[in-house]
């Protein structure tokens, strides 16, 4: 790169003039960069409106799926009874008496100071059997409490281990009870720990460790049990591991508190009209907020002259676009259009304004779920169904159209940005070639002054003569 020093030989400001002529040269440059920024902003904006439009097809897709909309809820006429309902549920009533709830099953040994060893001095191992018989030996590392409960955590056996304090013997010493509980509840987690490996415990000759002084089955394990059709001579009896029943009916969970115990309590089951409003409302908002982002993007602003009238229109970005307006086309006519056995969407609260949005009145869909659930659930299922295929015809990952189009801005921003690049060197060589040519240039004016000044000098030193010299 040539150096210049300023007019050292001329005077002239050559950085000056350089630049000057650079920021004319560059302008080229300059109109790709701000070509390049506003696909950039146009990409911004694509991708937003992508956002959107995935989402939609996500929330259309979830309300279309078979059994999106058979949402229904259940309650209970005893305060400790509760109830769940899912999508294979159906509505209608039942009676329930629980009887019994559910226990997991806790054992805590005899006082210990340490645990037993054997004739060899080795710790007693310990054999679990659980509620099929299934046998898990564990052998303590030592006869530390703290290594026996360390082995039978690390077992994966039926019941875990805790340590806890039981006092001291007679010399002081501290004592410690080993406490056992079953990894599961109810009567299927029931186990029995003895002391000895699996061969003794199978033939006889190992010890039920809850045989010893002072050890006790603190809660034994039981399932939860009710009764349907109480006191009729269709009485059934239904268990549960947990407090919680399912089964019962389809789709239908009841869980039961200690206060529900001995009382006959009523589940009703029923359509849950306030859930599938939600849904139908959040569809609604989802397709109204990508119509509203193509809207604001596409809007034509004007600005009034001096004489009331339109002096200029300026375009949105998307203003034009013909992918968009067939997106946005797609989505409304989606939404609004009948449904196939000729049901119009305002029947079921879908109503389309004049701008094209679309309003949602939760009273006209209620009503509509009162009158006819099952043909009410229909048409909105098809409803969501077209949007959702709408919405994933432009956001598809790459076959969508929003994708195809962010691909093609993306193709341009590239293409821009390799000839920017190209001009950088473009400039840089015609900045050098300039500095190189005024740098001779001043050094040229350099020496015609300094062959001025001798000249002058010599003129200056010739002798002078008068008209009447001889």
């Amino acid at each position: 790169m040539a150096v210049s020093v300023n007019g050292l030989g001329s005077g002239l400001d050559i950085t000056s003039i350089v630049n000057s002529l650079m920021a004319v040269e560059a302008l080229p440059q300059q109109q790709l960069k701000q070509a390049q920024s506003q696909q950039e902003t146009l990409m911004g904006v694509l991708r937003t409106l992508n956002t959107k439009t995935a989402a939609l097809a996500t929330l259309a897709t979830k309300a279309a799926a078979p059994g999106g909309l058979d949402l229904f809820t259940a309650t209970t006429s005893t305060g400790g009874l509760t109830a769940s309902a899912g999508a294979s549920a159906t509505a209608g009533t039942f009676d329930l008496t629980v009887t019994q709830l559910a226990r997991t099953q806790v054992a805590v040994s005899a006082p210990l100071a340490a645990w037993p060893t054997d004739p060899g001095g080795a710790p007693v191992p310990l054999t679990f059997l659980d509620a099929s018989g299934a046998a898990t030996e564990v052998t303590p590392a030592s006869t530390s409490i703290d290594d026996v409960v360390a082995a039978v955590n690390a077992s994966g056996g039926p019941a875990k281990a805790l340590k806890v304090s039981a006092g001291t013997d007679a010399g002081g010493a501290p004592l410690y009870r080993l406490q056992l509980t079953a990894t599961r509840s109810g009567a299927s987690g029931a186990f029995s720990v003895h002391e000895g490996t699996a061969a003794q415990v199978s033939s006889g000759t190992a010890t039920d460790l809850m045989s010893r002084p002072g050890s006790a089955v603190v809660s034994p394990a039981q399932d939860a049990k009710a009764l349907l059709y109480a006191g009729t001579a269709a009485e059934q009896v239904v268990t549960s591991a947990t407090n919680t029943f399912t089964g019962i009916v389809p789709g239908v969970a009841v869980t039961a508190t200690a206060a529900a115990v001995g009382v006959a309590s009523t589940v009703t089951v029923s359509g849950d009209t306030a859930g599938i409003a939600k849904q139908a409302g959040d569809l609604v908002s989802a397709v109204n907020d990508v119509l509203g982002a193509i809207s604001d993007n596409a809007r034509v602003t004007t600005t009034a002259g001096s004489g009331g009238g339109v002096s200029a229109a300026r375009g949105g970005l998307l203003t034009g676009d013909s992918t968009i307006r067939r997106i946005a086309a797609a989505v409304t006519d989606a939404a609004y259009r009948p449904t196939s056995d000729g049901r119009s969407p305002s029947q079921i609260g879908l109503v389309i304004q004049r701008d094209g949005s679309i309003t949602f009145d939760k009273d006209v869909l209620t009503a509509a779920l009162s009158a006819d659930a099952d043909a009410t659930r229909a048409a909105l299922s098809e409803i969501a169904g077209r949007v959702a295929a709408a919405a994933k015809d432009a956001s598809a990952p790459v076959s969508g159209s929003l994708s195809q189009l962010i691909a093609g801005r993306q193709s341009v921003s590239d293409d821009l940005g390799t000839r920017i690049a190209t001009w950088d060197q473009r400039l840089a060589d015609r900045r050098t070639a300039l500095l190189a040519i005024y740098n001779a240039m001043d050094t040229a004016l350099g020496t015609l002054k300094s062959q001025q000044s001798w000249l002058t000098s010599q003129i200056a030193g010739l002798p002078s003569f008068s008209q009447n010299s001889k």
